[in-house]
């Protein structure tokens, strides 16, 4: 098995599996960020609860898209009732690197970049539209049904089937017993995501997904 590849994409599931105090992922803003470093190094700081709380989950409605570069995510805001000034607008309670709302001497500013603006925890995309699928390997006859990122290509693809097959890099893949691009995503090789139009319908998308099949390459019989 090839070492392990970095993914671009993940899917909210696979984000939601990080959602403890010593393995934490957020996502926001597109984004997926991984706190654990973080966490572990304000470990005790009540500023961390809105953090701990949302595990796991997405967290885009504490931000605002500075509507320049990605990772350039701005605090919400409102009006103070009482002073008039304009602060951080925080509903699930105020969180680390955030300022108070009011004058403090016990706030330090001296942290450098907010976590929520430093790039080294950002570790990929959310995927925008996840879909799945099945592989069949036609040596075994087994079967697995998966679900990965829309902008994955191919060869992304291949390196999430690992954890099922090992020698999934040995294999052609194919769909309607043409093969597959590994360089293009799905619906770049003509398997078209269908699953909006089977919710319409009403239909269970489970007996109707795309099944790609997998042929090990010392065993190329044509489909």
């Amino acid at each position: 098995m090839p070492s392990v590849v970095r993914q671009r994409y993940y899917t909210p599931g696979e984000v939601a599996l990080h959602s403890s105090s010593k393995d934490i992922w957020v996502s926001f803003l597109g984004r997926v960020y991984d706190l654990t470093e973080l966490v572990a190094k304000f470990e005790g700081n009540i500023l961390l609860k809105p953090i701990l709380e949302f595990g796991g989950r997405d967290i885009s409605h504490w931000f605002k898209s500075s509507g320049g570069k990605e990772l350039d995510a701005q605090l919400k805001t409102h009006i103070d009732p009482v002073t008039g000034c304009e602060v951080p607008y925080t509903p699930q309670g105020r969180f680390l690197h955030v300022p108070p709302p009011y004058p403090s001497i016990s706030w330090a500013n001296d942290f450098g970049t907010p976590w929520w603006k430093d790039e080294k925890y950002c570790i990929g995309n959310l995927s925008a539209k996840t879909r799945k699928i099945r592989v069949i390997n036609t040596l075994t006859s087994q079967e697995h049904t998966i679900e990965l990122c829309s902008e994955e290509t191919l060869e992304e693809i291949l390196n999430r089937f690992y954890k099922y097959n090992a020698h999934a890099g040995s294999y052609t893949w194919k769909y309607n017993g043409v093969n597959l691009s590994m360089n293009k995503t799905l619906e770049q090789n003509g398997v078209k995501d269908e699953d909006e139009e089977f919710y319409e319908l009403n239909f269970n998308e489970e007996h109707w997904l795309p099944a790609l099949h997998i042929y090990f390459n010392d065993d190329l019989t044509e489909a």
